[in-house]
């Protein structure tokens, strides 16, 4: 499934789109917002939300911040492509889809060898310099 996500502050309300379906003759509403993403380099996105109710189940204000779910859809018209950001759920707030979830409980430290942890390390003591003892034939 191809699913994209945009946060940041409604800058925009566009007017309200309305009008009647030419082949079934079924009213539809179109209303578009402008986001404007919160980054170092801030980008301006203008979104819209298609049908009535879906509009009325995501109200957006101006000054809200939002993370928007949406779909992309292009198509020509008279020689000319048009892009929409056609948008199907906002959430209030921003959303980091990045964000790692945080652990249930901090790593353990590992337990040592009972003989490394006889010998004390002195600050001239370096783990390293210590000759590597193997078993197996391996050149490496």
């Amino acid at each position: 499934m191809f699913f994209m996500e945009i946060s940041g502050k409604i800058i925009q309300k566009l007017p309200l789109q309305a009008g009647e379906s030419k082949s079934s003759g079924k009213p539809w509403q179109l209303q578009a917002y402008v986001l404007e993403t919160q980054e170092q380099f801030p980008r301006k996105v203008c979104f819209e939300i298609f049908g009535e109710q879906r509009i009325k189940d995501n109200p957006c204000e101006l000054d809200d911040l939002v993370t928007v779910s949406f779909d992309l859809e292009s198509r020509e018209f008279n020689g000319r492509w048009y892009t929409s950001v056609r948008a199907w759920k906002v959430q209030q707030g921003i959303v980091d889809a990045n964000a790692a979830p945080a652990p249930a409980q901090a790593p353990q430290p590992a337990a040592q060898p009972a003989a490394a942890a006889a010998e004390p390390m002195t600050s001239n003591t370096n783990p390293f310099d210590a000759p590597v003892e193997s078993s197996d034939d391996l050149p490496f």
